[in-house]
């Protein structure tokens, strides 16, 4: 990219780029990361992004940095917690003073007409005592009752942590953005790791109502990046309302733009709505990493992505404002429930 391009003047292709195609997806993008260090194949992979971006909002990236041993100890580590007693998974429940916590089966409902997500959950953040609204301290089960818990999914969580800084210059160069555009943005970025467990559910039932789900039609944050097992169970709304399965491929992760990446970018990056629908009869279980930004980080939109045809359409707010906004939204759904 030519060092010296005002961004305040979007380049034509990137003006193309932001037209949607007029035809709904039915499937999703695999995008293949390799030599994506070399100059020409990273521009190219940059435009892969960004059409996924606009048209879909979810893409599988393949040759990704993080090594299967990484994912299969993390995910052997949480089913190995899932199995425990109740009583002693309750123990890692946090207080109201930290910021993660174990999320029960139906304590939580990402759809307010559904009645509750059928699932359970483990989640960290930071490893560390960071000061701020949004810093709090893992609580971990003991070693006796899960070894090697703690170092098992650290490692994973640091290795998909780096991972997703590395997407932030491919973002910035789909934007036709300087490829350092976020790094200021991302000194202590947010990032939240669920370990998720569905229990069986049957193909059908007569007691639920179809408002039991694995996880109710939402949108996520910034971008999350999701590695999923073989049992399937994803589904992305495309715009003529239909569900398309993001079914499981080897090697991959998922990648789904967020609303605050889509608010940021004046909705020219789509945040597509998505849900879990397991009714498999199987035990299933994911790991998404929720990507964000530095909490004080200003969502202003991106000169790049206003125009006088497309004029900006959010009121500017704070990234950790906006997180908290919606944590505060989803938890209302599943108190009202």
């Amino acid at each position: 990219m030519d060092p010296h391009l005002n961004i305040s003047t979007p380049a034509p292709g990137f003006l193309l780029a932001q037209q949607r195609t007029e035809s709904s997806f039915e499937q999703i993008p695999i995008i293949d990361l390799a030599d994506a260090s070399d100059p020409a194949k990273r521009r190219e992979i940059a435009d892969l992004i960004r059409d996924a971006c606009v048209n879909v909002g979810f893409f599988y990236v393949k040759n990704h940095p993080i090594a299967d041993s990484r994912v299969n100890d993390a995910i052997r580590a949480g089913a190995e917690f899932f199995e425990l007693p109740i009583a002693t998974k309750l123990k890692c429940v946090a207080n109201t003073s930290h910021l993660v916590a174990r999320s029960r089966i139906l304590g939580e409902n990402a759809d307010s007409a559904g009645r509750g997500d059928l699932h359970e959950g483990f989640d960290i953040g930071w490893e560390s005592e960071r000061e701020g609204p949004m810093a709090g301290t893992n609580i971990w089960p003991s070693e006796a009752d899960v070894p090697d818990f703690k170092a098992r999914l650290l490692a994973y969580y640091q290795a998909a942590v780096q991972f997703g800084l590395s997407l932030f210059p491919l973002f910035a160069l789909a934007l036709d953005l300087p490829d350092n555009f976020f790094d200021d943005k991302t000194t202590t970025p947010a990032a939240i790791m669920r370990v998720l467990h569905y229990p069986p559910q049957q193909p059908t039932t007569v007691d639920d109502d179809g408002r039991v789900i694995g996880i109710g039609a939402h949108t996520d944050g910034c971008f999350t990046i999701l590695w999923q097992d073989a049992v399937g169970g994803l589904q992305v709304q495309n715009a003529d309302g239909k569900w398309i399965d993001a079914v499981p491929i080897p090697g991959t992760f998922v990648i789904n733009i967020g609303d605050q990446l889509a608010r940021w970018t004046n909705d020219v990056f789509t945040s597509t709505l998505h849900r879990v629908t397991n009714r498999s009869g199987r035990e299933r279980y994911s790991m998404p990493l929720f990507f964000g930004t530095d909490y004080d980080v200003r969502l202003e939109p991106i000169q790049s992505c206003v125009s006088p045809d497309r004029p900006a359409k959010y009121e500017v707010v704070t990234a950790g404002d906006y997180v908290q906004s919606r944590l505060q939204e989803s938890y209302n759904h599943a108190k009202a429930d």
